[in-house]
């Protein structure tokens, strides 16, 4: 079994910058005003937006 060195997976991560690995799912409760019942946006973004995310519609 061939062992890969941490450079070659650093540079094979620069390689795939557009995969999966740098997307969340996120879960953000909404409480509705009128009824007091809370519910649920779930979304899958890029890891550099989350605090975008979380902070829309505050």
């Amino acid at each position: 079994m061939a062992k890969v060195s941490k450079n070659a997976r650093v540079a094979q991560r620069a390689a795939n910058a557009g995969s999966g690995r740098d997307h969340v799912k996120v879960v953000k409760s909404i409480k509705d005003p009128v009824t007091g019942k809370y519910s649920y946006k779930e979304s899958i973004i890029h890891k550099d937006k989350v605090k975008e995310f979380f902070e829309e519609n505050k």
